[in-house]
C-alpha cells in the first residue's frame, strides 16, 4: 500500500487535533518517530527498502542492534502490518527468499495462504442465481461482493513464515523480531493523504463491520491527515505472538475468534452487502505449515536468478521471458524494437502461466520445462520482429520442445486475471551479505474488509485468487487445502556467486512485469538501478491490449504503434492511480557497498535507508 509520512507538516497540523476512539488518536505530542522519506540511500553495513519509513527505521534499528537480514525482514513486515494494514499483516501471506552468505545458496519460504479442508468447489457460486434455468448458478460480482466475505478468507501463512524464516536463518526470536512494531502500534503513526483516501475508498465494505468500523472509521469518517493513529489491540496481540509464539495465533482463544469471525462475519444490520459466510475452521489453522522450496533458477546474460516457484508464478514467469529474450541481442536493438521484444516475451510466458501454474501439490507444474533455456528458445519463435502478435497467444507444449523452429503450440487457455495489486514488498540486506526478498499481502486493499474483533487485524481475501468458476482441467481450480496461484515475485539475482541484485513489487499480477521490465531495464537497457526502477513501465499479460503508464504511453506510444500493440493507461477496478508496481530494490556494488532503492514517485514514493550512509 503507498506510503507518504508527511511528518514535520503533521506535526504542526495535528495539534489542533483530537479524535477519541480506541484506535485513533492523540496530539502530536504523542511523538511519533519523526522519519524522513527517501528513495535511494547508498553505504555500507546493511540496508534496506520498503514501501514506509517507518518500516524501513524498524530494519535498520534491528541491522544497527547485531540483527541480520533475516531478523530485520520480520521485523519491517511486522510494521508494515501497523501501518501499511490495508496491504499487509499477519492476516494474509507471502512469500520469503533469502540468500545465505555462508553457504552461498538461497533458499524460499511458501507462506501462501490455503483453502479450508471443507472448501467446495461451487464455494464462489451465489445460491440466489440458481434457477432451472441455471442449475450451476453464477458467481457472485467479484467487488464488492466477493472480496468482502468470509468465503474469500484462506488460511493465513504470516505468522508462520515469520517464525519460520527466523528458525531457519534469523538470530532473534520472534519478540525480539515483534518489539519495534509493537512500540510503532502503542505510540501511533501520522496519518497521510494515502491512509485516509484508501480508507474512504473502502468506506461502504469497512461500515459493513461494526469492529472494522470502530478502528478505521470512527465517528463515521476516516482518520484525519496529520493525526496519530494508534492500534492498540494489535500492539496486545503481538505481545501475544511475543509470548507465546505462533501457537497462540494457530490454535487456542484467538484462533477460535478468526474462525468464527469467518464462518459468522460480524456483520451490520444495516449493510447491503452479502458477506457471504466461509468454511475456515480452527482444524485448518492448527494444520497450517509453510513450505520449504527450492528456488527457481535461470541464467541470463552471466547472471543468475532465483525467483519463487509455484504456488506462487512468479519465478517460473519471469525466469522464462527471460529464457525467450536470451537469443535476441536487445542492446544492439533500438529501444522500441528492445521493448517489443520485452512485451512479446511477456506475453509467451504468461500463456504459460495459464495454462500450467497452480499448487504443486495438486497439479504437475512442469517447473522445469518452464525454466528450460531450450523451452524459452523454442518459445522465442513466435516473437515476430516486426509486429505484435494476435493476443492472447497459445501456450507452448511443454512435453516436446528442443528449442528449434517452427513448433506446434498447445491450445490457449482461458484465465480471466483477478488478483489484486494491493501488496507489499521489502528488501533486506545486512553487513554479513545475507539477503532478503519479501512479499506478503492481505490481498485486496483492506483485505475482506473483516477486522478480528478486539485483535487489530484485517483478514485475507486470498481465495479471490482462485479462479471464480470451478473447471477441472484449470490448475488455478478451487480445491480444498490448495494455495492459491500468485504472481508474487521476490527475486534475487547474483553474478559470479555473489549478491547482485535482489527485488519485488506489489502488483497483483503486474508483479510479474514489474520485475521482469527492471530486471530487462537493468541488465539490456543499461540503465542505473534507480533509472530501472523508476522508467515508466508497460505491462503485457497475454491480452489484447498492453497495460502502461501514461507516462509510458507518452514516451513510447507512437513508436511502438508500427509494431501493432495497444496500449491502454493503467488503472482498473481496484485502483484509480495510473501507476503499475510500487517496487524496491537493493544493488550491491565493489567493496560491501550498497545501494538500496525504492520508487521516488509512485504510490507516494518508498523509503530506502543504509546503516552507514557514504560521504
Amino acid at each position: 500500500m503507498p506510503s507518504v509520512r508527511r511528518r514535520l507538516a503533521a506535526v504542526t497540523a495535528v495539534l489542533a487535533l483530537s479524535v477519541t476512539t480506541g484506535a485513533v488518536t492523540s496530539p502530536a505530542f504523542a511523538d511519533p518517530r519523526a522519519t524522513d522519506k527517501a528513495p535511494t540511500a547508498t553505504g555500507y553495513g546493511g540496508a534496506v527498502s520498503t514501501v514506509d519509513p517507518e518500516a524501513s527505521a524498524a530494519a535498520i534499528e534491528v541491522l544497527r542492534d547485531g540483527g541480520n537480514a533475516a531478523d530485520a525482514a520480520v521485523a519491517a513486515a511486522a510494521t508494515l502490518g501497523v501501518t501499511e494494514p490495508y496491504s499487509a499483516g499477519i492476516g494474509g501471506g507471502g512469500y520469503f527468499v533469502f540468500y545465505d552468505a555462508k553457504t552461498g545458496k538461497v533458499g524460499t519460504i511458501d507462506g501462501r495462504e490455503t483453502a479450508p479442508a471443507t472448501m467446495p468447489a461451487d464455494a464462489f457460486i451465489d445460491p440466489a442465481t440458481i434457477t432451472p434455468a441455471n442449475p450451476a448458478g453464477s458467481p457472485y460480482p467479484f467487488t464488492p461482493e466477493l472480496v468482502t466475505s468470509g468465503v474469500s478468507v484462506g488460511v493465513p501463512g504470516t505468522p508462520a513464515t515469520w517464525e519460520r524464516a527466523l528458525e531457519r536463518w534469523g538470530t532473534l526470536d520472534l519478540g525480539e523480531a515483534l518489539k519495534p512494531a509493537i512500540k510503532v502500534a502503542g505510540r501511533g503513526f501520522v496519518v497521510d493523504e494515502t491512509f485516509r483516501q484508501q480508507t474512504l475508498d473502502n468506506k461502504v465494505r469497512f461500515s459493513a463491520f461494526p469492529a472494522t468500523a470502530s478502528l478505521y472509521l470512527p465517528g463515521g469518517d476516516a482518520p484525519a491527515v496529520g493525526s496519530i493513529f494508534h492500534n492498540q489491540d494489535l500492539a496486545r496481540t503481538y505481545r501475544l505472538l511475543a509470548k507465546q509464539g505462533t501457537d497462540a495465533f494457530y490454535g487456542g482463544t484467538l484462533a477460535a475468534e478468526i474462525a468464527a469471525t469467518v464462518q459468522s462475519p460480524p456483520k451490520s444490520d444495516t449493510t447491503t452487502l452479502p458477506v457471504p459466510a466461509g468454511y475456515l475452521t480452527t482444524a485448518d489453522l492448527a494444520a497450517y505449515r509453510t513450505l520449504d522450496q527450492e528456488p527457481t533458477h535461470v541464467e541470463y546474460r552471466g547472471y543468475d536468478v532465483y525467483g519463487m516457484a509455484p504456488s506462487s508464478s512468479g519465478g517460473t514467469t519471469v525466469g522464462e521471458a527471460l529464457n525467450i529474450l536470451a537469443p535476441f541481442n536487445l542492446r544492439e536493438m533500438t529501444t522500441p524494437d528492445a521493448l517489443h521484444h520485452y512485451l512479446e516475451a511477456s506475453a509467451l510466458a504468461f500463456g504459460d502461466r495459464a495454462k500450467y501454474v497452480g499448487d504443486p501439490a495438486f497439479v504437475d507444474v512442469p517447473t522445469d520445462a518452464l525454466t528450460d533455456p531450450q523451452f524459452g528458445k523454442e518459445r522465442a519463435c513466435a516473437v515476430d520482429p516486426a509486429t505484435a502478435a494476435t493476443k492472447p497467444v497459445p501456450a507452448g507444449n511443454v512435453s516436446e520442445y528442443d528449442g528449434v523452429c517452427p513448433v506446434t503450440p498447445a491450445a490457449a487457455a482461458d484465465e480471466k486475471d483477478t488478483e489484486n495489486i494491493s501488496t507489499t514488498n521489502l528488501t533486506v540486506a545486512d553487513k554479513w551479505g545475507n539477503v532478503v526478498e519479501y512479499t506478503l499481502t492481505i490481498e485486496q486493499t483492506g483485505g475482506s474488509g473483516m477486522l478480528v474483533p478486539g485483535r487489530g487485524f484485517l483478514l485475507n481475501n486470498e481465495l479471490t485468487d482462485f479462479s471464480t468458476v470451478y473447471v477441472a482441467t484449470d490448475p488455478n481450480r478451487i480445491e480444498p487445502g490448495k494455495r492459491p496461484r500468485s504472481s508474487m515475485s521476490p527475486t534475487i539475482i547474483l553474478k559470479d556467486e555473489k549478491p547482485f541484485l535482489a527485488l519485488g513489487s506489489p502488483g497483483g499480477s503486474t508483479i510479474i512485469t514489474t520485475v521482469l521490465q527492471t530486471i530487462f531495464n537493468r541488465v539490456d537497457l543499461d540503465m542505473n538501478i534507480l533509472d530501472s526502477l523508476a522508467a515508466p513501465r508497460a505491462s503485457q499479460r497475454n491480452t489484447a491490449n498492453v497495460t502502461a503508464e501514461p507516462d509510458f504511453i507518452k514516451a513510447y506510444g507512437d513508436a511502438l504503434a508500427p509494431y501493432k500493440h495497444k496500449l491502454v493507461p493503467a488503472g482498473d477496478a481496484f485502483t484509480s492511480a495510473a501507476e503499475i508496481g510500487a517496487a524496491t530494490a537493493i544493488e550491491f556494488g565493489p567493496g560491501k557497498s550498497v545501494t538500496a532503492v525504492a520508487e521516488p514517485v509512485r504510490r507516494g514514493g518508498g523509503s530506502a535507508m543504509v546503516v552507514k550512509p557514504s560521504r
